[in-house]
C-alpha cells in the first residue's frame, strides 16, 4: 500500500502518543511504500522548535524522519492547484499546509495517514485516509 505519513502521524510516532504503534507498523511493514509530503518535514521541525527544541536538533530530528520515507513528494504546481482544488471542494476551511499535503497524497495515489480533523473536511471520495 502507498501511504503518506501527515505531519500529525510523525509527531503522534515521535512522541510515542497513542495511535504512533499504528505509524511504526506501517514504516516496518515491507508491502508499504512510505511517503512524506516535503511541507511536513518543515512542519515538523518548526512544530519541535515551537515546543523547544532546539533548531539543530528539531532540523535533524525532522530530517531523520524525512529519511524513513521511499520518498519525499515536492510541493510543486501540480500540487499547489491540486491543494486549490481540494480546498474549493471541502465542506470547511483547510489550512493551507494541510492542503498541500493532501494534495501530494492525492497526486501520489497515496492513502493519507494522520490525526488531523481538517482533512475530515475533504469529501472521501477525493482522498483515502486512514484516521489515527
Amino acid at each position: 500500500m502507498i501511504l503518506l505519513l501527515d505531519t500529525s502521524a510523525l509527531l503522534i510516532h515521535y512522541f510515542k502518543e497513542m495511535g504512533g504503534d499504528r505509524v511504526q507498523e506501517f514504516i516496518a511493514d515491507d508491502a508499504n511504500e512510505i511517503l512524506i509530503a516535503s511541507v511536513s518535514i518543515a512542519e515538523f521541525a518548526r512544530r519541535l522548535s515551537v515546543m523547544g527544541y532546539a533548531v539543530d536538533e528539531a532540523r535533524s530530528t525532522s530530517l531523520s524522519y524525512a529519511s524513513l520515507a521511499e520518498g519525499v513528494i515536492p510541493v510543486d504546481t501540480a500540487a499547489a492547484m491540486r491543494a486549490f482544488e481540494l480546498s474549493s471542494l471541502s465542506r470547511e476551511r483547510i489550512p493551507l499546509a494541510d492542503a498541500l499535503i493532501a494534495a501530494c497524497a492525492s497526486l501520489s495515489s497515496a492513502t493519507l495517514v494522520h490525526r488531523d480533523a481538517h482533512f475530515r473536511a475533504i469529501p472521501a471520495d477525493l482522498l483515502r485516509r486512514v484516521d489515527l
